[in-house]
């Protein structure tokens, strides 16, 4: 398996024992050292196998050694030794043709997880991979390369997600998800939430050890322990490479660059920072390049999927301005069309707008997290909008827009999360206009649990329908969107649930809503 050095400013920013845990864990340093075979006291690979950030050649595994995921300290019940993990790939399900194998080190420093990122295999291609620590042998995962990057694959299947808080309800739809026939998931965002779950819409009684807002290493580890122990999760996770981001809850709820919701102090806020971003890094499967460096992390990328695709992966928290207005909603927030406000930050966007000019790609899809269109709620003549999405960001988002427009974008999608409701609309170069062109159509995702059960029309539901003629479908439920792509047609169906509260819901296609290669905007 061939790997890229980690540059010396990673190096420096990591310090000499998370370097070497980062090193052993992905491989880039080959140990000799033997490392007894632990002593566990269960089922190491409580957690699922995951892969993720596929290419044409290779893809990168996960796994977390935890026996007791519950454990007090956050440490999964692991011996603060390290140990060394093998690893198979093979392209059949009983591992008789093995093209891959090899192994890393898992250590404290890291929580024992692992991110070994394998090269050489062959594009378009399914393969099968697993880890053995000991004697313990991991569940088997499927993952998938993608085409090469001037191939032209006839169509794509992928389903996007997001917004799953444990306490609002079961993870169902992620079993039906795992039953998909998908090439991966993209999930956008809030994989976990920060607060307590002693209250929760299970009905259930969970131990005072997660009770507690999540503020802290230990504890964010173990809140990673509660959402990842969710079979249907796990399932999903094993059957599919996922490209993932975070939207705010990864850390905290509406949290901007250094500046925390909350009144607090900023140096403990970056502090929670820090252990947020490591937290997540290690539970999932995450390359190098997305490491953290204390409080800052690399998260904006892009994927291609040959010709056909390609994911541009927004980060829409880390770089931004404070919201307008005091957050929350307005009807005369004059600061949310400043010219200077930047939800991307400057380099940021600018590198989104060379990927416009540069990429060959049919199909533009921008994985974002809050919605970029506008969210009116006044049917009247008055806007009425909230300061966190993109509407905060009005000449930023009006400049992405256009310049999409400008620089000869064939099929702008844009697709996201944060909502817990389903959207369907035309993205126009300037809401203000209501003669402004439709330049691209984005599908806003409801949420896997959060919310609750939802329903299929709300109140609110009606009242943005009436005040966005921009909209096309609303709908409130729960579930995630399948998306069908090929050479001429994009097919967003919203699959949902019709309650989250108990489990084995079954899930149903409430509606299916298609943009035309060439058409800006939705049909429906």
């Amino acid at each position: 398996m061939g790997v890229r050095p980690l540059s010396r400013r990673k190096l420096l920013g990591l310090g000499g024992a998370g370097a070497a845990a980062l090193m052993l864990g992905t491989g880039e340093w080959s140990s000799g050292a033997a490392f007894a075979a632990p002593t566990l006291t269960g089922n190491p690979f409580t957690l699922g196998v995951a892969s993720g950030d596929p290419r044409a050649d290779g893809v990168v595994l996960w796994t977390r050694l935890a026996p007791d995921p519950f454990a007090q300290d956050g440490m999964g019940g692991m011996p603060d030794a390290p140990v060394r993990v093998h690893y198979e790939v093979a392209e059949d399900e009983r591992f008789r043709r093995v093209v891959r194998s090899g192994s890393v080190v898992a250590t404290s420093e890291l929580a024992h997880s692992v991110h070994p990122e394998i090269e050489g295999l062959r594009p378009d291609r399914v393969y099968y991979y697993r880890f053995r620590a000991g004697s313990e042998i991991s569940p088997v995962g499927r993952t998938r390369t993608t085409p090469l990057p001037w191939a032209n694959p006839a169509d794509l299947t992928f389903a996007f997600a997001s917004c799953q808080a444990w306490q609002d309800g079961y993870f169902t739809a992620y079993r039906h998800m795992a039953e998909e026939d998908l090439d991966l998931v993209v999930h956008l965002g809030d994989y976990l939430y920060e607060y307590g779950v002693k209250t929760n819409r299970r009905g259930v009684t969970t131990d005072p050890k997660f009770h507690t807002e999540t503020v802290d290493l230990a504890r964010y580890r173990l809140q990673y322990g509660l959402y990842k122990s969710e079979a249907p999760l796990q399932q999903a996770h094993a059957r599919f490479p996922w490209i993932m981001t975070f939207d705010d809850h990864e850390v905290e709820n509406n949290w901007a660059d250094g500046i925390p919701e909350k009144d607090q102090d900023p140096a403990a806020f970056m502090l929670r920072r820090a252990a947020a971003f490591q937290a997540l890094y290690e539970h999932a499967p995450l390359r190098r390049p997305q490491l953290p460096e204390g409080p800052d992390v690399q998260m904006y990328r892009r994927l291609s999927y040959g010709r056909l695709a390609d994911f541009t992966m927004l980060d829409t928290r880390q770089y931004r301005d404070d919201q307008a207005c005091g957050d929350g909603i307005s009807a005369d927030c004059a600061d949310r069309f400043a010219p200077d406000r930047t939800l991307l930050g400057a380099p940021q966007r600018d590198w989104v707008l060379r990927g416009f000019s540069r990429s060959p790609a049919r199909w533009q899809v921008l994985g974002n997290q809050a919605p970029m269109g506008q969210t009116d709620h006044d049917p009247g003549p008055g806007t009425t909008v909230w300061m966190d999405p993109w509407d905060g960001y009005a000449a930023e988002r009006n400049r992405l827009l256009a310049e999409a427009d400008s620089r000869g974008v064939r099929n702008l999608v844009v697709i996201t999360g944060d909502r817990h409701q389903n959207y369907a609309w035309d993205l126009k170069r300037d809401y203000a206009d209501p003669e402004s062109a439709t330049v691209g159509a984005e599908f806003v995702g409801t949420s896997v649990t959060s919310g609750g059960d939802g329903a299929d029309m709300t109140a609110e539901g009606q009242t943005f329908l009436a005040a966005n003629p921009h909209m096309k479908f609303f709908n409130g439920q729960r579930g995630y969107v399948r998306v069908r792509v090929d050479r001429r047609h994009w097919t967003s169906d919203f699959r949902v649930l019709p309650y989250v509260t108990r489990p084995g819901a079954p899930i149903s296609t409430r509606a299916s809503v298609v943009v035309e290669d060439g058409v800006p905007g939705v049909l429906v």
